[in-house]
């Protein structure tokens, strides 16, 4: 096994302290060992990367109670400081978390199998969100650095924090959708507590330091551990106000229903989806096919965003299948550091034998595997199956297949889909490929009340992350982006005053002395 020497797992981490009240804990207790379904020998085995500690409930619940304190009914430290202070602390630590890249990336290939471009691009995009982040809060400090006045009533509007948030991030992105949610609570003035994603969890270690190290104590607690066993008795106290989950529906429903006061649970979630692409009989099928390919493939479909299904007018679905399916074939499958790969061993050990399942009832049901290699399975990697044609009662219609098996469809009336979608229970993104403008224009103006992007002959995407994501049904509640995440993990506040003298000079007094951080028309430059 010829593994490039910067590439090489040469040490095991084994991660044993966790951060809770601002100090890295030593744990002695039991641990949980990382592997990568990555082989580094000829022989094919599973690599180890290291240990996490298996928390406990008390340890949850310590962490816990570290974050309300630091909250503090709102009288802590961070909910109080000044919006200038705050982002002092989370530049301190964007600058510590970039000399993290190279180990961070590293992490990223072996622990999820993504490959060393995309690896890279997650970690830069990441830093760049948490930059634009700050810019983003400072232009919100400065529109909001101003009384206004009506019906005789002085206003002070701000946005203020919620309390205290749980954070769970998702193993597909690790670092950059894990950050979009804790980076935007943490500067707003909530406090956090965090569990990394059973996969990916070993690339939050080189961070650590920097997070001790940059925020107040027990603003942030980072925790490990299973999600029934930490997650659980954490929302069942009742002291959490803000559920920031990126996974699935099922996880989301059965923690916010531990919570003894759902009604006062305020939730950021990005969920799963099913996003479909249609092509038209109009359409550039070298553009579609190219996109289509994107969006299936990317990370070997382990996005949200993935395309999941193709619907194919039936005028051109012969034509798409077969070059699409050339394109398919053509992919390199290697692993993440080696030039020009495409397709990566799968994080999961057990994803190859679920997508086999799928392809098995498709096939029963009267599917096939159009292309030549699909299907064909290593020990950590089936290859994808593109599948035509497709029908509702297939599981890879209904389910989130979440990996590397492609459902294709034929349609004759534009209908078909439409109805698909509208009874579907998800609803982020559509791609719709086409040129007519009479054709399109209805369908865009019926797309925007199924989904909440529709892109125009490209696949499905999150970024630029200044725009907003999220979605419709069982996809997403609130929404994320640079701008709409800040307003997301906070509230609108206010201080009002009758206008008349008495007021004015206590309102005057307060500016004039800085002694309120709330009370303020600094402006930031």
């Amino acid at each position: 096994m010829n593994i490039p020497q910067q590439y090489q797992i040469k040490d095991t981490i084994n991660q044993d302290t966790y951060l809770v009240e601002g100090a890295l804990i030593t744990w002695r207790g039991e641990t949980s060992e990382i592997y990568s379904t990555i082989s580094s020998t000829i022989d094919y085995r599973p690599t180890l990367l290291g240990t996490i500690p298996t928390l406990g409930k008390k340890e949850a619940l310590k962490a816990l109670d570290s974050a309300v304190s630091a909250y503090n009914k709102g009288q802590g430290l961070w909910p109080t400081m000044k919006v200038v202070d705050r982002i002092a602390c989370m530049e301190k630590f964007v600058e510590q978390m970039k000399t993290k890249r190279e180990e961070v990336v590293k992490l990223l290939m072996w622990e999820i199998g993504k490959n060393l471009p995309d690896s890279e691009k997650e970690f830069d995009r990441t830093v760049e969100y948490i930059y634009d982040t700050i810019e983003d809060y400072k232009q919100m400090d400065r529109n909001s650095a101003k009384f206004e006045k009506n019906s005789g009533v002085n206003a002070h509007i701000r946005r203020g924090p919620l309390g205290v948030v749980l954070c769970l991030g998702p193993y597909n992105y690790p670092l950059n959708e894990t950050f979009a949610l804790l980076i935007p609570a943490l500067i707003m003035g909530n406090t956090a507590i965090f569990k990394p994603a059973k996969h990916g969890v070993l690339l939050i270690s080189p961070l650590l330091e920097a997070f001790r190290d940059s925020f107040p104590k027990g603003v942030v607690n980072i925790i490990y551990g299973r999600g029934r066993t930490v997650a659980a008795p954490i929302m069942q106290s009742g002291k959490v106000d803000v559920l920031a989950l990126i996974g699935n529906s099922k996880s989301a429903n059965a923690l916010q229903n531990q919570h003894p006061k759902s009604n006062r649970l305020r939730l950021v979630l990005g969920l799963e989806a099913k996003n479909p692409a249609i092509v038209l009989p109009d359409a550039d099928l070298d553009l579609a096919i190219s996109e289509c390919i994107a969006g299936t493939t990317s990370f070997n479909g382990q996005r949200c965003t993935a395309l999941k299904v193709l619907y194919v007018h039936e005028a051109i679905v012969e034509e798409f299948n077969t070059r699409f399916s050339e394109k398919v074939d053509a992919l390199k499958f290697a692993n993440p550091w080696e030039d020009g790969v495409k397709l990566t061993p799968l994080p999961e050990p057990d994803k190859p034998a679920y997508i086999q399942d799928l392809i098995d009832d498709a096939i029963d049901k009267g599917a096939k595997i159009i292309n030549k290699k699909g299907g064909h399975t290593t020990e950590n990697y089936i290859f994808p199956a593109v599948l035509y044609p497709v029908s509702k009662n297939m599981r890879v219609y209904e389910e989130e297949q979440f990996g590397p098996v492609i459902p294709v469809i034929p349609f004759s009336d534009i209908e078909e889909p439409l109805e698909d979608m509208a009874a579907s229970n998800y609803g982020q993104q559509v791609s719709l490929f086409g040129k007519d403008v009479k054709t399109l224009a209805p369908l865009i103006d019926t797309l925007v009340n199924l989904v909440c992007r529709v892109n125009l002959n490209s696949s499905c995407q999150r970024g630029p992350d200044v725009y907003p994501f999220t979605g419709r049904k069982d996809s997403a509640v609130a929404t994320l982006s640079v701008h709409d995440a800040l307003r997301s993990f906070s509230i609108r506040t206010f201080v009002a005053s009758k206008d008349n003298d008495y007021n004015n000079a206590i309102l005057k007094d307060l500016m004039d002395s800085k002694a309120s951080n709330f009370v303020s028309t600094d402006y930031i430059l």
